[in-house]
């Protein structure tokens, strides 16, 4: 797959604006700054193709980015408490449609911070996806973060935080500094663009 070749396609932060899913669709969950962004820029070998910021609650849209037969979707980040109810009402909004009109969706990105226990906000969107049906992977960021005891201290509490899933489903641990992970990310897209 040729990273090279990626493109923005639209922002949207209406529902009503979204475009037909006629690719395949990868889109990538988590909470605000636990690094989608910085994620998606990482796989692509860009450095700042995704706009990241420091600031939480800064993706207020879908992204889309196609990448040869493939299609991206960068989705807000959820759980910041620094917004208004209105604004909280138009994401889930954004959300749920997004989830619930038939889109194309082959993959689900579902991002944690490593650093931290799973949020309730994180638990409850592994558990929909679990219901819903959507095939997912859980990545872990911001590994770099941590001290080589500290890391394996969060990966024993994660088995027992997120026992609930099932075992097949696959987990990646991610650094956009170090590069871990992005081998095993692309992967999965490459996988997806050759079925």
């Amino acid at each position: 797959m040729n990273y090279n070749k990626v493109e923005f396609e639209a922002a949207f932060g209406d529902p009503k604006q979204f475009f037909p899913s006629d690719l395949a669709e990868l889109c990538f969950a988590g909470r605000s700054n636990v690094g989608k962004s910085s994620l998606i820029n990482k796989v692509l070998g860009r450095k700042s193709f995704a706009r990241v910021s420091t600031k939480p609650g800064k993706t207020i849209t879908i992204n889309f980015y196609r990448l040869e037969n493939i299609r991206l979707a960068d989705l807000p980040g959820y759980g910041y408490a620094k917004i208004s109810a209105g604004e909280k009402m138009r994401f889930a909004q954004l959300m749920e449609t997004y989830f619930s009109s038939g889109r194309n969706i082959k993959m689900v990105f579902s991002l944690i911070d490593m650093r931290h226990s799973p949020t309730k906000d994180d638990v409850d969107m592994l558990r929909f996806l679990m219901e819903s049906g959507y095939p997912f992977t859980v990545v872990f960021t911001k590994c770099d973060k941590l001290n080589k005891g500290e890391r394996l201290k969060r990966e024993e509490a994660l088995k027992s935080e997120l026992s609930f899933l099932p075992n097949d489903i696959k987990k990646i641990y991610f650094s956009s500094v170090s590069g871990e992970g992005v081998d095993e990310l692309r992967a999965v897209l490459e996988e997806i663009s050759n079925n």
